[in-house]
Parts: structure tokens; sequence; C-alpha cells
């Protein structure tokens, strides 16, 4: 990918779609419009709160990224998205209760205001939920079609000038690529035929690369992540990234396992469990939809291990996860790890997690920067995959031949990196070999 010659400036008002208007999308809408009153601070979110060394150590040159490269405001963002209720932002954030209502109060106001457009939905793909604001057309290329014009008259309605978008819906059942996921051709073709390889999520991927709208997958779902929308987002000039949101228990995962292969420990087992209440947790308690949960949370461990390099050390190590839907915890989801480790001379030592996180809370930042990077990358002129937001995600998106990055420290320098190289600052290697001749 060659560097950009020029970034255009974030001028006038960016919208942010979500498919599923549940307890991610309200909690990050609520957020920044406290933040926008002066009622709080974004905590969580590297664009608003992070900030990127430039040059040398000595020069002390550490600005914040929102001042470093051209980032979209928190005032010029304007919200919109689908989902299968006909709850507005408002009674849907006071239904997942994960903000507590002295705040929600406080942006009751413009969170009633937003209400969503009717989603294109199957319960085949999600069999524990269902709804009544759903969609209907011919086919699903018709259904694709319908969500282009939602794109196109909330942009118009809202005098936008441009449009990112999130899935923020809830998790699909597992699938595979298939023949029909080959081409775009193939693709359009199956959409007609309605052929079940074709899940509603990417109708709204299509519908957004065919916007000309850059597009992210926040679940664990098959849906941008195949040939022909991969290559549909480079024709169009669209930046695409997936899949699902790094928050909680994977998160630690991305800490801790770096940390046992720097120093060389080995690691026998690793034992995950949740508790989860929420509409995420009475999702996953689908066979279906957990095996697609299950996939993405079991991949990061063997990437970063790589035991087939250190056969002594992570060659046979246990691996298991499990969700275990629990009402009363609602959205304060409880991730318990056991894990196993081996010392010098194969000693075993062990060490607990409990992880008592609140899942939209640790989600909601992740949009807001993901919003905010992909309008950068659009501006940009940059297309297709983008790797370096692999920071955000369980599942990171790369191009065909390469495996996976889901080391936490190499993603942000990769992504630090990126920002130094789009702007046209010296990267950092960290060698500092200069100081000291």
């Amino acid at each position: 990918m060659r560097r950009p010659v020029s970034i255009a400036p974030p001028k006038g008002k960016l919208g942010v779609l979500t498919p599923g208007m549940g307890a991610v999308s309200t909690t990050l809408m609520a957020g920044v419009e406290l933040v926008r009153q002066g009622h709080s601070v974004p905590v969580g979110s590297l664009t608003q709160m992070g900030t990127i060394r430039l040059g040398r150590r000595t020069e002390s040159r550490v600005p914040k990224i929102k001042e470093f490269v051209k980032l979209a405001e928190l005032k010029d963002l304007v919200f919109g998205g689908w989902d299968i209720y006909t709850d507005s932002a408002y009674q849907a954030a006071s239904k997942a209760g994960v903000i507590e209502a002295k705040d929600l109060s406080k942006a009751q106001k413009f969170l009633k205001q937003i209400k969503p457009m009717k989603a294109a939905f199957d319960q085949n793909y999600v069999k524990n939920l269902s709804g009544t604001n759903v969609k209907k057309g011919k086919n699903k290329f018709d259904l694709a079609e319908q969500i282009r014009e939602d794109i196109r008259s909330f942009k118009k309605k809202n005098k936008l000038d441009r449009l990112v978008m999130v899935w923020c819906g809830s998790t699909e059942v597992f699938m595979k690529a298939e023949a029909v996921h080959k081409d775009l051709a193939s693709f359009e073709k199956a959409m007609k035929a309605n052929h079940p390889a074709i899940a509603p999520s990417m109708l709204y991927a299509y519908a957004a690369i065919a916007e000309e709208v850059p597009y992210a997958n926040g679940a664990p779902n098959l849906t941008v992540d195949i040939p022909a929308l991969e290559q549909f987002a480079r024709e169009k000039q669209v930046p695409v990234v997936g899949k699902d949101f790094k928050t909680g228990q994977t998160l630690m995962k991305t800490v801790l396992a770096p940390a046992f292969k720097a120093r060389m420990l080995g690691l026998n087992g690793w034992f995950s469990t949740n508790i989860l209440g929420n509409r995420d947790g009475e999702v996953l308690d689908d066979p279906g939809s957990f095996k697609t949960k299950e996939e993405s949370k079991l991949g990061a461990l063997e990437y970063i291990l790589q035991p087939k390099v250190y056969p002594e050390l992570y060659g046979n190590f246990c691996h298991k996860v499990r969700i275990n839907y629990y009402p009363p915890r609602g959205d304060n989801k409880e991730g318990w790890d056991n894990i196993d480790i081996f010392g010098w001379l194969g000693y075993p030592m062990q060490i607990k997690v409990d992880f008592l996180c609140r899942d939209s809370i640790l989600a909601a930042p992740i949009v807001l920067d993901l919003v905010l990077f992909l309008d950068l990358a659009k501006r940009a002129g940059m297309r297709g995959i983008q790797e370096w937001l692999s920071f955000y995600f369980k599942s990171p998106m790369c191009a065909p031949e390469l495996y996976p990055e889901h080391d936490l420290f190499i993603q942000l320098m990769k992504l630090k990196n990126t920002l130094r190289w789009m702007m046209g600052e010296e990267l950092i290697t960290h060698l500092g070999a200069e100081y000291y001749d």
C-alpha cells in the first residue's frame, strides 16, 4: 500500500451507522453525547486520550493522536442504525442497563431522537432472537438494495459528508467460506437465489461497500472476510476491517500470552469460562452462535504462542472456552481463567484471573476509535483490509498469504507506526542504539 500523498480534511458531518442498536451501540451513542456535553471523559478511547511519540526520546514530542492526525471531531458525529426491535436508542439503552439512569437522563433528549430503521434479519442465523422491525423483500439482493437506499436517505436527511458503518449486531451461526463467496459475480448471483451461505451481516457489508462506506465487523461471524467482498472493497476504494471486538477475556489473553512467550514459560492448559446475561449472552446460548464465538476466542493463543516453533513449551497445551448465559448478570460479564504454566525444570505454576468487566463499556470506545480511524483511512485513499486496526479485534483480518498478528503490543506498535507513516514521520523501532554511540 502506498503512503497517502495527501489526506482530505474531515470537513462537515460524519454519519455513524450501526446494524444492531443494542447495548454496545447505545452505550457508544450515550457516551459520546455525555462527553460532548462535558459530563464525562472518553476513557478507553485511543483516538481521544492516547498519545503518540514522534522522533527520538530526547525530543519530547508526544502529541495526542487526535492532534497528530486529522480526525473527525465528536461534535460532528451523527448516529443511526437498524434493529429488529422498534425501541429508540434511549429505550434500548434503558433496557440494556449498562448506563445508570442518572447518567442516561442527561442524554435522554438526544437518544430519544435516534430510532432504528427496519433490519434485514433471518432467524436461521440468530436462533434465539426474533423481532417485528424487519424488512421484507423478494430476495436477499433486494434486501441489500433496501439497505443501500437507507444509507442514501440517512445521508441526505442529515446532510452528511461522509459515513462509516460498524456491525454491532448479534453473533450469527458458524459458517465457512463457500464457492459463492469466491467473487462478486458469484456472490450477487447467490443473493438473488437466496443462497443460505449469504448471511444478513453480509448484506450490510455489501451495501456499505457499494455505497463507498467504510465497514467494520464487530462480531465473529463470517461477513466481510470473504474474497468477494474483500475484492469489492478494493475496487470501490473502501477500507474494511474486522472481526469481533477484543474487549474482556481475549484482551487479557493477548496481554498475558506474549509475556509467557517473552520469558519462555511453558503452558499446559488454559481454561476460560464466562457468565453473561445481556442479549449477547442470550444469543450465544445457541450452539450455532457459540461455535462462531468459540472459534474467534480460541485462535489468539495458537498464533501468539506458535506451538510449531516452540513445541517443548506450547506443543500440547489444552485450551477450552465456555460461555454461560446467566440473566441476573446483565451486561456485567465475568470472565474467569485458570492458567496452568510451567517454568524452570518443568515445575508447574498457576495463574487465576477473574475479570469482572462491563462488556459494552469496554466495547463502546472501540467502536468510536474504529469510526474515526476508518474515516481517516477513507480520506487518505486507503482501501481494502486495514490490518493496522487489528489492535481492536479478536480475529483480525489480514492478507490471505499472512497469519494474523494477535500480540496486543505488536498490534499497538503497528497502529502507531501506520499513523507515523501516513503523516511522513520516522517509524519507531525502539532500537535506540544511537544513544550509546
